[in-house]
């Protein structure tokens, strides 16, 4: 399967065109989903290392469980009740999409893909006779090593890096295994990884991943989020609701359009996360093609990596040293902070909501709130959303600050925080399908709104002292001021005020009208139209499910 992008802009309506896991032995697998679905697949996490299962600890006691020295490590072998990260534990079933892409497995396969991808381009160009143009049949068979790449194979690199403890030529050494029985691919297997210093391969492979990742999982969950908050948003326009600013009573205005505010600005940052460009350098050792020119000094090298990084959908860039400057990933990185952070807001604006009863949660059978307190109907989604939030945009930070600072051409202290990319978006992904949760838990009680709004009508001083302004009544403000702060404001007290005002019949009309439930403002057709407002924002129908 050909890597056809047109540019390194991540868009949701971007085709996908990697695919990781591959299936075995007739399988036809072309997602992660269709190999958790075969009853044959081994679980992602324990395939990986050859994992035995946690049964081997049964016939020990407590005691012995517990025990970590030597003698009984091997009870201690990676599973979900013995992982360091809840993501690989307790919370695997939730983030085990993103396995295929940031994990160890998917690094690999993405290093095997640059490397064979970057064979067949040294066959494209004319002056490198030493490696003529492949046959169909060459071709295929080193497409099929990308397109059937399975855990075997990964496990394969593994075992070769074991003598070569270097990871990067470990796979160099296995597509040279691969091949050598390739009568027309052995001729030129000393031209995989031909001029590359190990951060050629890597880099693109890194940005591959993330590129995966973020269009093949994180976009449809963050799109499903905005989704749902938009659904809220018109389901509930027409409901007002008292505003706390200072978290004392303000102007009503609907549950919708609190909601509309969150859809779009989630929207904003989801847009600015889709025109980040992931980029990539294949210049050598230092950046500066020095190799290249030596071995063929009149092929335009610079042109070649170029076309090379593009053909795998990503941004070149041209001034590296030995590494990619990761600028792209900090850019990344905080705009997901960025995106978060409006979820958190979000999050902690139901979980007060909640607080008020102003939205009742349904209830699970068998579910428990308190081990002590029968009657709780904790708030959870929200909080453990929140709290994954707050430790994704911790793990995202600090990328962000640490991948562009690297002692003059290179050091490797990127090498190992690069491992740790998978963590903040593992985080993030929790964190939204934890939101989503519990929105779908929520149900509106609107007799709690409304009891609420009948027990404020000291909001109307704000219209009614705009009104008296508008005629001229002298010192509006002053006087709604004496009758509504820190005293009992009734809904006759209110109607006595504006019964005694010199003002038009048909302004005191309208003022007599006015209750906290009505006083809301534009906010219903705020609500109801945040669907198109979304869709200005991420380009034209790009949220249809939200129009």
């Amino acid at each position: 399967m050909e890597a056809r992008v047109s540019s390194g802009v991540l868009t949701k309506n971007q085709a996908p065109f990697l695919s990781p896991l591959q299936p075995r032995k007739g399988q036809s697998l072309r997602n992660l989903s269709a190999l958790y679905n075969t009853k044959q697949a081994h679980q992602f996490s324990n395939a990986s290392f050859q994992l035995s299962t946690i049964s081997s600890c049964r016939s020990y006691g407590f005691r012995q469980a517990i025990n970590m020295s030597g003698d009984h490590s091997c009870e201690f072998e990676l599973s979900t009740l013995t992982a360091l990260s809840p993501l690989d534990g307790r919370y695997w079933g939730k983030v085990k999409d993103l396995a295929p892409y940031m994990s160890e497995y998917g690094l690999i396969y993405f290093r095997v893909l640059v490397e064979i991808k970057w064979l067949l381009k040294l066959s494209q160009i004319p002056e490198v006779t030493e490696v003529p143009s492949f046959s169909a049949e060459a071709q295929s068979y080193l497409q099929g090593l990308i397109d059937r790449f399975s855990m075997d194979d990964a496990l394969e690199v593994k075992q070769i890096e074991r003598v070569t403890n270097h990871d990067v030529k470990a796979v160099e050494y296995f597509l040279k295994q691969k091949c050598q029985s390739h009568s027309e691919i052995a001729k030129v297997l000393e031209f995989f990884h031909f001029a590359c210093t190990s951060e050629d391969i890597n880099n693109l492979a890194h940005a591959l991943m993330l590129k995966e990742a973020m269009t093949k999982v994180m976009f449809p969950t963050v799109d499903k989020l905005i989704e749902a908050i938009c659904d809220m948003a018109k389901a509930n326009a027409s409901i007002p609701m008292l505003s706390r600013t200072h978290g004392q009573p303000a102007s009503p205005t609907t549950l919708g359009k609190e909601m509309a505010i969150f859809a779009v600005r989630l929207s904003r940052e989801r847009q600015e996360i889709s025109q980040v460009e992931m980029m990539g350098k294949f210049a050598g050792a230092v950046g500066n093609y020095n190799a290249h020119l030596v071995a063929y000094p009149n092929i335009n090298w610079p042109q070649i990596a170029e076309e090379f990084v593009n053909s795998l959908g990503l941004k070149f860039n041209p001034y590296v040293t030995q590494i990619e400057t990761h600028d792209y990933m900090a850019k990344l990185y905080y705009a997901i902070i960025r995106f978060n952070n409006i979820l958190i807001d979000f999050d902690r604006d139901i979980w007060g909501y909640i607080s008020v009863g102003y939205f009742k949660q349904i209830t699970k059978a068998g579910e428990i709130g308190s081990s002590t307190m029968p009657h709780k109907v904790n708030p959870i989604d929200f909080e453990n959303s929140e709290g994954n939030l707050g430790k994704a945009n911790e793990d995202l930070s600090y990328l962000s600050m640490k991948l562009p600072i690297s002692r003059w051409q290179r050091d490797l202290t990127d090498s190992t925080v690069l491992r740790n990319m998978g963590g903040g978006l593992g985080h993030s992904l929790l964190a939204y399908k934890s939101a989503l949760q519990g929105i779908a838990k929520l149900q509106v009680n609107e007799a709690r709104l409304s009891e609420d709004l009948n027990q404020a009508w000291e909001v109307l001083a704000e219209p009614i002292q705009t009104v008296m302004r508008r005629y001229g009544v002298p010192e509006p403000y002053e006087k709604l001021k004496e009758l509504t702060r820190g005293r009992a404001v009734t809904k006759e007290s209110i109607r006595e005020f504006i019964e005694g005002l010199e003002l038009p019949k048909e302004a005191k009309t309208q003022l007599l009208k006015l209750t906290p439930h009505s006083y809301v403002g534009a906010a219903v057709e705020l609500a109801r139209t945040v669907d198109s407002t979304v869709n200005v924002i991420n380009g034209t129908k790009v949220l249809e499910t939200c129009s």
